[in-house]
């Protein structure tokens, strides 16, 4: 018969008499190796990651390390095992070769965010993205700094544009559609043909088995008048601010969301709103009613092209119109991987972009006594102190409370932990900190047995406006280092499913949204988040044949309940006063300096990449 959780959690005890530690035990992948990649179940922020810094944080707890014994002495501390502290740790040996380096990350694997999901079904390996997902816009947007890291990790950003195979959806005749739930709606409804563009869009406009959007809109389980309000919102939009200046019409849609103008500026009905309102989840994680609608024109939506509005900037312009198809199959967790490969040489093999998308990682060579970089898991910093002419940082590993001391230390990690740990950190800085508070969101990975129900439906990516996965989707067809992604709707695949948990219509501001999304993320237990995607799953394929009983082979669910970092919103917001708070925050602590994409106000990979180059140049 098979095991349940229930089952397996209550075999611990027995295990443990045979001396394994709860945390080996749950980290063993199935050949027994400690390999994190291979679990499945609740990933992301996952229990033992978060828990000492809850007592930092909520419970005010001061952990006493100051007399504990120094027993090791590095060059450099990092605290934080993200991208922004590896690639600190890399910029740092660039500057000095002979360098000891110790990482300390509270998670039971590397990268942060950038995490890799593994699955075996059908035969063969499955690889997916638990977190950060895609290089984006690196011809546009990327420093010279960042493009000098990549080149050096081997990264050739040429190579995506064959190992993406961007006609693989539309040759085979599927397109975007959009699903209405009866508690909304009326009905259970999924329409396909979406002619509406994504931002940081993969697919071709000309590609994407589009309907013409009256037909399209015409499929929406709506009123005719709301139909018909939708159809001219984006065929025939008017110019709904008549009579003021550019500018003044600039000035009104930066301090009314996107669901106001709708609302009161384009006179759309409630109801027919709603069909808008998880659009802009997936990359700003918040809906429509905290985005201000000055946002939206920037992202393409519509209402706007009637207006005689200022062209959108050329950052805004290059995430609309540039490929979203820099991708390795486990997303940026490869670029995780290429720094760890190239600060530990020993712990994979291979030296190209290609060959780390299959290279073996060899986690007991992670922290080894002689090696000169060293990434210690399962470590939460819990003091940060400049004393004399060094770094005391204290950590909490294994219950065990240890201190070590380095030269210089460099902070990637999240901004708000940052004022309970650095001890010696001014008032107004630790204020400036707290103000980049993360968004949450859950990043579901689904391996199914086949996707015929997707073939049969006509759509490899499904946009939901008013349930808790406001994106699902068939994986992105990548195809590098060996690693082919699968073909046949026969045959096995991930699905790619997003839920932030925002509180539309609350009256709350963003950061409250992103408090309260947080505690409701963990109050929810694994079986609870697996029940709403189930659900979700088969009310939407279920007419296409798809059984969620015996369709789904395994769940991985990455909760981020600190995931992208705050930026500046107009609608709460002053730009001089978030720019201020932003530069003072990352100010340097005696021979502390701070990184991460907190310290930029940006969820981007490039950004945090930019944030580890200007801290090693702060600490010199």
């Amino acid at each position: 018969m098979d095991i349940t959780r229930r089952d397996f959690l209550n075999g611990v005890a027995v295990t443990l008499a045979a001396g394994m530690t709860p945390l080996q035990i749950l980290q063993a992948a199935p050949d027994g190796r400690y390999y994190p990649p291979a679990l499945n179940g609740l990933r992301g922020n996952h229990v033992g990651s978060f828990e000492i810094a809850h007592q930092l944080g909520g419970e005010k707890k001061v952990f006493d390390t100051d007399k504990l014994p120094i027993t090791e002495d590095y060059d450099l501390v990092v605290v934080g095992g993200g991208l922004s502290g590896l690639s600190a740790a890399w910029f740092y040996r660039e500057k000095h070769p002979k360098a000891r380096i110790l990482i300390l990350e509270n998670h039971d694997d590397f990268g942060g965010h950038a995490k890799r999901n593994e699955f075996s079904a059908g035969g063969r390996m499955i690889i997916g993205y638990g977190g950060s997902e895609s290089l984006q816009s690196p011809n546009h947007l990327y420093s010279k700094e960042v493009n000098g890291l990549l080149k050096k990790l081997g990264v050739d950003i040429q190579r995506f544009e064959t190992a993406f195979h961007r006609q693989f959806y539309p040759d085979r005749g599927l397109s975007r559609g959009v699903f209405f739930d009866k508690e909304n709606f009326g009905e259970d409804k999924l329409v396909s043909g979406d002619p509406t563009q994504m931002v940081a869009d993969d697919i071709s406009p000309d590609q994407l088995h589009a309907r013409p959007i009256t037909d399209f809109i015409n499929d929406f389980p709506l009123p005719q008048a709301d139909r018909e309000a939708l159809i001219a919102l984006h065929t025939t939009p008017k110019d709904y601010l008549a009579g003021k200046t550019t500018e003044e019409k600039t000035a009104h849609l930066e301090v009314t969301s996107y669901q106001d103008f709708l609302l009161k500026d384009a006179g759309l009905s409630t109801q027919a709103v709603k069909y808008f309102q998880s659009r802009t989840n997936d990359y700003m994680a918040l809906s429509i009613d905290a985005v201000a609608a000055f946002d939206a024109y920037s992202l393409g939506f519509p209402g706007f092209s009637a207006m005689s509005l200022e062209p959108v900037s050329e950052d805004a312009r290059a995430e609309m119109e540039v490929p979203y198809i820099y991708h390795f199959p486990d997303g940026n967790a490869s670029l995780a991987r290429l720094l760890v490969r190239s600060l530990i040489p020993s712990v994979a093999p291979g030296h190209t972009m290609d060959d780390v998308v299959l290279a073996s990682f060899d986690y007991a060579r992670l922290d080894q006594s002689r090696a000169p970089v060293r990434i210690r898991l399962n470590s939460t910093a819990v003091s940060v102190r400049n004393v004399d002419n060094s770094v005391h940082v204290g950590y909490s590993r294994g219950g065990q409370l240890r201190q070590v001391r380095g030269k210089h230390c460099i902070m990637a990690c999240y901004n708000m932990i940052i004022p309970y740990l650095l001890r010696d950190l001014p008032v107004e800085q630790s204020h400036a900190l707290s103000q980049n508070v993360k968004f949450p969101l859950v990043y579901t990975k689904v391996v199914i047995r086949n996707w015929e129900s997707f073939q049969t439906s006509g759509v490899h990516e499904i946009y939901a406006a008013t349930q808790p996965y406001s994106r699902i989707k068939l994986d992105y067809p990548v195809s590098m280092g060996g690693y082919d992604h699968p073909h046949d709707p026969k045959q096995p695949i991930g699905l790619h499913m997003v839920y932030v948990p925002t509180s539309p219509d609350s009256g709350m501001n963003a950061r409250d949204q992103a408090r309260a999304g947080r505690n409701r993320l963990y109050g929810q237990s694994f079986e609870q988040l697996e029940a709403q995607l189930r659900d979700q799953l088969q009310r939407m394929l279920g007419p296409g044949g798809f059984n969620h009983e015996t369709d789904i082979l395994a769940i991985t669910v990455n909760r981020w309940s600190h995931g992208y970092a705050y930026f500046s919103n107009s609608l709460y917001d002053d730009f001089d006063e978030s720019e201020r708070l932003m530069n003072l925050a990352r100010q340097p602590v005696g021979r502390v300096s701070i990184a991460n994409s907190d310290a930029a106000w940006s969820a981007n990979a490039h950004a945090a990449i930019d944030q580890a180059y200007r801290a090693v140049e702060e600490v010199g």
